[in-house]
């Protein structure tokens, strides 16, 4: 029962929070595992991480009275502490970039009845003065819909706090929590914290321009193949050095091989396979190490020379109960291609079998050719 009595109203809500906490904690699981699905059934979400925790109690008791207690009182309004804590459950949702913080916002919505919004992005932007962390946060309740169904009929009646945040957001939040002194301080030590936030609002919005122009980079390769072949074919054995290509767009100095180009290339000849960014990162390092200033046409050249072959090779493998994914097929490439600077590129014990494989073949070919007296001259 409300009241203006903070003493019993604290012990109620006490009370309240001590018989409920295993229901508040199973909401917090449930909430946490609803909203993390959501968002993953949105593939262009970059999701950083789902958490959620249950408010310690006496914080919220503490909470209550630094924030809303002597307005309350001030004013006559009779209260409930646990109906002016609105995060006891809260969840957060970390993104990579911040067009994504709206993205997760738009997946909830369907799901969730609105209960308040507090745009902190809004508010540091709209204010010179502030140097507060960005974020937005959601009053959510679960809808009529949702709360109907049997899994969540426990937890209908409580509501919960999402926070949305970018991981420079979140780093940032917690560096302002740190602060000891933010207000009544120096000018001279406000600018020095607002240079620090201007830094971390910086990066969050160069890391979004790197996405942008990392997939406009991967729209512009996805035309490039028929560039590279050119250079391939121009080249042959010399796509390698500062040499020069014929194109179509007139002479152009070779391209190096890099991840962008290496993606191009190795998707026409495996265009059902999934390169993973961090895997082809690390590989075309590992290949440009080994051969140093290697042209995206040379590399072309090693799988359009060698990958026939290679493919024999790895159908006598899996027959035998082997496998290679395209990654080790294109290691064979390299390795037929220059057997000195890839020779590391293959462990002992495959560069050994691949050897050995090539000998039986070299040996079953010419044994054609002396069977077969006109494949001299097809030859």
């Amino acid at each position: 029962m409300a009241s203006l009595d903070f003493d019993a109203e604290k012990v109620a809500f006490r009370d309240f929070y001590d018989m409920n906490r295993d229901t508040l904690t199973g909401a917090v699981s449930s909430f946490k595992t609803l909203i993390r699905s959501l968002v993953l059934s949105q593939q262009d979400i970059a999701l950083a991480s789902v958490d959620g925790r249950l408010k310690d109690r006496e914080e919220c008791v503490s909470k209550f009275t630094r924030k809303y207690r002597a307005a309350l009182e001030q004013s006559k309004t009779e209260y409930e502490i646990k109906d002016n804590i609105t995060d006891v459950l809260g969840i957060r949702v970390v993104v990579l970039y911040e067009d994504d913080v709206e993205r997760v916002r738009q997946a909830v919505l369907n799901e969730f009845e609105v209960l308040e919004v507090t745009d902190k992005i809004a508010q540091v932007e709209g204010t010179e003065s502030s140097f507060g962390y960005k974020g937005l946060h959601l009053d959510l309740k679960l809808n009529e819909n949702r709360a109907a169904l049997p899994e969540y009929r426990l937890y209908a009646p409580f509501s919960f706090e999402l926070q949305i945040r970018t991981v420079v957001q979140d780093s940032w939040s917690i560096i302002d929590h740190k602060i000891k002194y933010k207000k009544s301080i120096p000018s001279s030590l406000k600018r020095r914290i607002n240079t620090l936030a201007a830094l971390f609002e910086l990066a969050d919005r160069e890391f979004l321009a790197i996405r942008d122009a990392t997939r406009a980079e991967l729209e512009q390769t996805a035309q490039m193949y028929q560039e590279i072949e050119q250079e391939t074919n121009a080249t042959g054995e010399d796509a390698d050095g500062g040499k020069q290509a014929h194109t179509t767009q007139g002479t152009t100095r070779f391209a190096k091989l890099d991840a962008f180009s290496f993606l191009r290339i190795a998707q026409h000849f495996f265009p059902r396979f999934t390169f993973e960014e961090h895997k082809v990162d690390g590989f075309t390092q590992e290949i440009t190490s080994r051969r140093k200033g290697i042209t995206r046409g040379r590399f072309n050249y090693f799988l359009k020379s060698h990958i026939g072959r290679v493919k024999r090779y790895q159908a006598e493998l899996e027959s035998a109960g082997d496998t290679m994914n395209p990654y080790t097929v294109i290691r064979h490439c390299l390795y037929a291609g220059d057997p000195t600077e890839f020779a590391s590129i293959l462990t002992d014990a495959a560069r050994t079998r691949f050897d050995e494989w090539l000998k039986s073949e070299e040996a079953s070919s010419d044994n054609v050719i002396r069977l077969d007296p006109t494949a001299e001259q097809v030859r």
